[in-house]
């Protein structure tokens, strides 16, 4: 459980650094970050903290991909967590 907390801790600190980064990118013209891995980091654990910082720095809030998405998979990994501790308590 505490590795978990960190874990997600850790993803999430991530998230956000590369969401910022993206957004000064786009400013700047700079390499971007592709919206896969973007995807792929809220998949793994960010989407909460990515979301978050989206609507704070207004960062793709015109993308129905991240502003639908990202809520939908917040919502599969609460299911998904939610499952594992009830198979885990219920034994």
């Amino acid at each position: 459980m505490k590795y978990l907390l960190y874990y997600l801790a850790a993803i999430s600190v991530v998230s956000v650094i590369v969401c910022i980064y993206d957004k000064i990118a786009a400013k700047h013209k700079w390499q971007r970050t592709s919206e896969n891995a973007l995807l792929f980091l809220s998949v793994l654990g960010g989407a909460l903290a990515m979301y978050i910082t989206m609507r704070i720095i207004r960062h793709k809030t015109k993308h129905t991909k991240f502003m639908l998405g990202l809520p939908i998979i917040i919502l599969v990994q609460i299911a998904a967590i939610l499952l594992v501790f009830v198979k885990f308590y219920k034994n």
